[in-house]
């Protein structure tokens, strides 16, 4: 059997990444607690990917730092944790994803709460129900850092492999690399039918930061995810190049830097979140300065997530 090689220096790289998308989670969950007035339904959602990449961070943390050579009991739990959060966090991706388009094309916030509780059946029920048949069929296993950085997954000697290895998580990956483009070209070709909306739309200026973060969705998560899915590809080619130590490490970083570059998007770049975490953790007076020209009344936060009374919404 084949063994790609995990050099220090990747395991390295690979834990640095998972410790900043560790903090990153961590931070969009704890912005979410200590502000209440910022609890809009596109950041509950966000909680919810959170929770998944920092279950992904923590697991596949453990891994790398492990970098097993055999089945254990480790190993499977592992494997275990790491699929289910990963899958898990595909689906939340592609949740935020639609409930963006639906409020930025439909302009009713009234019809994309109402797919919340899709959301979680899907982006909960569907992994846990996969993660548990892989685990209870003896599919998680040791998987000789084939198509992994160290960490487990599906179990590399089984004949099945490649099934479960899509079950488990590729297929979910290649559907989100096609629904979220799609996404972003609809709301791109449906643009020029929105002057109809236009009073509207700069009532609620989070629709222009929710433009820039439907186009940035899918860039970044084919950005980080694409390196994984080429060394999938390079397995079923039986492609000695998947054992590059470059793309091992990008494949270890694209994995695990999800929470991370969320936290970016999400965060540093939301204006109310990113002043207010500059006043409480910098105390610097240029931080104060902006409170104070922010908090003068001139309207709207530039980006402030949507409030929209019921009223509005059911006028959509």
């Amino acid at each position: 059997m084949n063994e790609t090689v995990v050099y220090f220096s990747e395991q390295v790289v690979v834990l640095v990444s998972c410790g900043l998308s560790f903090l990153g989670s961590s931070l969009i969950i704890l912005t979410y607690i200590l502000w209440s007035d910022l609890r809009t339904t596109p950041r509950k959602l966000l909680v919810f990917l959170s929770v998944s990449d920092w279950l992904s961070a923590v697991s596949y943390a453990y891994g790398v730092w492990s970098v097993f050579h055999r089945d254990s009991t480790e190993c499977v739990v592992q494997g275990a944790i790491s699929t289910f959060a990963n899958t898990s966090s595909f689906f939340w991706t592609v949740a935020i994803a639609v409930y963006l388009y639906i409020f930025i094309v439909r302009s009713s916030q009234r019809v994309a709460d109402s797919l919340q509780l899709s959301f979680h059946l899907v982006s909960w029920g569907v992994p846990l129900v996969i993660t548990v048949a892989a685990v209870c069929l003896g599919k998680i296993g040791y998987d000789a850092s084939e198509v992994s950085v160290g960490w487990c997954w599906v179990k590399i000697n089984i004949h099945d492999r490649v099934v479960w290895m899509l079950l488990t998580g590729k297929i979910w990956e290649f559907m989100a690399y096609l629904t979220l483009p799609v996404l972003y070209i609809l709301h791109a070709a449906l643009s020029e039918y929105r002057p109809i909306l236009a009073t509207r739309l700069q009532s609620h200026p989070f629709t222009s930061m929710a433009d820039v973060k439907l186009t940035l969705i899918p860039i970044i998560f084919i950005t980080l995810r694409i390196w994984s899915t080429v060394r999938f590809i390079l397995l079923l080619a039986d492609s000695p190049a998947r054992w590059n130590p470059v793309l091992v490490t990008l494949h270890g970083i694209g994995n695990t830097l999800q929470g991370a570059a969320n936290c970016v998007m999400f965060v540093f770049f939301t204006q109310p979140i990113r002043r207010r975490l500059c006043s409480t953790f910098c105390c610097c007076s240029k931080c104060r300065t902006e409170e104070y020209l922010q908090s003068a009344p001139q309207g709207a936060l530039p980006e402030q997530e949507p409030s929209i009374t019921p009223e509005e919404d059911g006028a959509r």
